[in-house]
């Protein structure tokens, strides 16, 4: 992203709202929203595969189901620009090979820094640790606020949304994703 340019077109945005981008509380304010923007939808310049970053370990005896829960996601709507946020749940059973736990919540930030809507942010998590894993199943929650939806059109404070993606067993199988949910606050595990 071309920061000089993004600040510019800032800068055209101020004068079209009626501000005075020339005013002290202005003045710097189109490269700090070029700089916040570039942070804000880093993850195009980024793929699974590089935050994974080869952190994929033999775990031969590991059939058993791991669950990473509260991870915190921000991203911006793809149809207002507007932040959303909340939580991501992700959940697998390995074949083998079990991904380092900070790698699960750099996929969901890889994803989530790109202009998007919850419900396929969703399904990319999914699929992603199921791609680097080779996982028996995998299940990934989220629940996050919409800031286009608390602030304008209908006004819903305190309205959430919740997705879910399951994948293999945890799609095949009733029992496993009933563990799954299980584990995780507000779906029958403990609460925040």
């Amino acid at each position: 992203m071309d920061e000089e340019k993004t600040a510019r077109l800032v800068r055209e945005l101020l004068l079209e709202i009626g501000e005075d981008p020339e005013r002290e509380g202005l003045a710097r304010t189109p490269l700090r929203v070029a700089r916040a923007l570039a942070r804000l939808v880093r993850g195009y310049a980024q793929t699974p595969e590089s935050v994974v970053n080869g952190a994929v370990f033999e775990a031969t005896d590991s059939n058993h189901m791991v669950v990473v829960r509260d991870i915190d996601v921000f991203s911006l709507c793809e149809h207002h620009l507007m932040p959303f946020f909340g939580h991501c749940h992700v959940g697998y059973i390995p074949r083998g090979k079990v991904l380092g736990v900070s790698k699960i919540a750099r996929i969901a930030d890889c994803f989530a820094a790109r202009l998007q809507i919850q419900e396929r942010l969703t399904g990319q998590i999914a699929r992603a640790v199921r791609d680097a894993t080779g996982a028996e199943g995998v299940g990934v929650v989220m629940e996050c606020e919409h800031l286009c939806m608390q602030m304008r059109g209908v006004e819903k404070q305190n309205a959430k949304m919740t997705t879910s993606a399951v994948l293999g067993s945890f799609h095949d199988d009733p029992a496993t994703r009933a563990e799954f949910l299980s584990l995780l606050p507000g779906f029958g595990g403990h609460g925040r």
